[in-house]
């Protein structure tokens, strides 16, 4: 999706506004950034624990500054267009069983979280672990999965 209508999108939804509130309660500066994107720098409330995340069109960081053209702002980049995509706010909760789905799976939030592979994992900092031992043991066992009319 394109800078301009993913902007005009977030402003609707609502999660650019959030967003905006978030970084303030937070101490963040704003400023405008590259890609219709704000920038909000020095943030100091402990939750979330990422260096950086994404509120609507806000990309929020405990860094004092954050490069248009580093992976990390791409990354968060794209998930401003995936709040677009998931209709504002309602990407949070998405979001947060996504995690949870993950960690279920590796032990790691955001390694199988399809929210953050489709960010790009390497450039949010991630990297991609491998399923929990009991549950690569178990999966050989199960076999492949057979059709309805391969088990008639």
């Amino acid at each position: 999706m394109r800078p301009g209508p993913r902007a005009w999108i977030n402003l609707a939804n609502g999660s650019t506004l959030a967003g905006l509130a978030v970084a303030a309660l937070g101490g963040a500066r704003v400023a405008r950034g590259a890609d219709r994107l704000f920038v909000g720098t020095g943030y100091r409330l402990p939750v979330p624990p990422a260096p950086a995340f994404c509120l609507g069109n806000v990309i929020v960081t405990r860094l004092p500054g954050l490069d248009s053209s580093s992976p990390l702002f791409r990354h968060e980049a794209r998930h401003a267009t995936q709040y677009a995509c998931c209709g504002g706010v309602v990407m949070v909760p998405l979001y947060l069983v996504a995690a949870s789905v993950s960690w279920a799976l590796t032990g790691d939030t955001g390694s199988r979280n399809v929210f953050e592979r489709r960010a790009g994992l390497a450039d949010g900092g991630y990297t991609d672990k491998p399923l929990r031992p009991a549950l690569r043991r178990a999966l050989p066992r199960a076999g492949p999965a057979r059709s309805v009319a391969q088990a008639s």
